[in-house]
């Protein structure tokens, strides 16, 4: 069969040809529909994030796939039904970070993220899987369902902000989001057409006309060019922002979130910036701690859970908002399109199987 792969040093995935793997015992055989693209598999790409499984020479990527089963091999799954993987596993055999049902919370080390490090992805025309990481989701939502993993990622993000603030009745009503990337752009949709949010803003980097900066104003949310105006400088009129979503890696902006909270506010950093060393005003930011009630949570990954609650909000988007979002779903014999990265692409796929 025929798989997406990267080799180290290669800096550009190319098609591979393996085995179609044969189930284990508690193992489905699914066959893929399609696979997302996104920044982390550009970072996989370049060398700068995940690794290849140990003894291999090379990684299959994907980690934002959706699939029908092929084979449901004994594991209570039906031939047929549609499913989205989640993306940890545990290395060798189990840990007790799996055995709870909170994978996303295992250390460095205690977990392998297939398509990412450690394992292979999903981008090939068969994968297998145990049955407990397999998510179904209604066929309807089947040409989408590479979303469900990107979104349960915001998922989880937002729990913790919400856990964080359990001590009281927190009612946040606004929030910014930092970057507008489609993680971004995703999150933003998700807190004006899904949560009770009123006032939203997204800050990117980007010169008009834009197809990211259109999407955001159809929404309701403000966009904010972040060159002109700095994270702390946003929220004056509304004396700082409840909930913060910080997706862009750049580390000064973790530290312009605790600022730019409104007292009791929460930041949520989903970011992984390189070492980066810059002066800060720690006393500033400790008393803004203290004094306001304020917290930052940092999140990665997500389990189960999550996934299940990213395809109700999945269903819950508007038509045209995905429609926008997508901008190219290909074939692959015309993969490599799907990892272009200009200022038209903002969310692509590989597809194995026509929907």
């Amino acid at each position: 069969m025929k798989t997406i792969a990267v080799e180290p040093g290669a800096g550009k995935p190319t098609i591979l040809e393996k085995p179609v793997p044969e189930p284990r015992a508690g193992e489905a055989l699914v066959r893929t529909l399609r696979v997302g693209v996104d920044g982390t598999d550009h970072e996989v790409i370049s060398g700068g994030h995940g690794g290849i499984p140990d003894g291999d020479d090379h990684l299959v990527l994907g980690h934002e796939a959706v699939g029908i089963v092929e084979d449901p091999n004994g594991t209570g799954l039906e031939a047929g039904e549609i499913v989205v993987p989640t993306v940890r596993r545990p290395p060798n055999g189990t840990n007790h970070y799996f055995e709870s049902g909170y994978p996303d919370m295992a250390p460095e080390g205690e977990y392998v993220e297939r398509g990412i490090v450690g394992g292979h992805g999903f981008m090939a025309k068969y994968f297998t899987s145990p049955a407990e990481y397999l998510v179904p989701i209604p066929e309807e939502l089947a040409p989408l369902g590479f979303l469900v993993e990107p979104i349960s990622i915001s998922e989880k993000a937002l729990e913790h902000a919400y856990a964080s603030r359990s001590a009281f009745d927190w009612r946040p009503e606004s929030a910014m989001v930092l970057g507008n990337g489609s993680l971004g752009l995703v999150t933003v949709a998700m807190l004006l057409e899904t949560r009770d949010f009123e006032r939203l803003y997204c800050l990117g980097r980007r010169d008009r006309p834009d197809p990211t900066i259109d999407i955001i104003e159809k929404l309701g949310a403000t966009y904010v060019d972040s060159r002109e105006t700095p994270v702390s400088k946003v929220p004056e009129a509304h004396e700082g922002m409840d909930f913060i979503y910080e997706a862009t890696g750049y580390a000064p902006h973790a530290f312009e979130t605790i600022e730019a909270l409104a007292p009791n506010g929460v930041g949520a950093l989903l970011g992984v910036p390189s070492s980066w060393q810059f002066d800060i005003d720690g006393g500033a930011l400790h008393r803004e701690f203290v004094l306001h009630n304020k917290a930052l949570v940092g999140s990665v990954n997500s389990h189960r859970g999550h996934f299940e609650a990213a395809i109700d909000t999945l269903s819950q988007l508007p038509e045209w908002f995905t429609d926008d979002l997508v901008t190219g779903v290909y074939d692959l014999d015309a993969f490599e399109a799907a990892f272009d990265d200009d200022d038209t692409t903002i969310k692509t796929a590989v597809q194995f199987e026509s929907i």
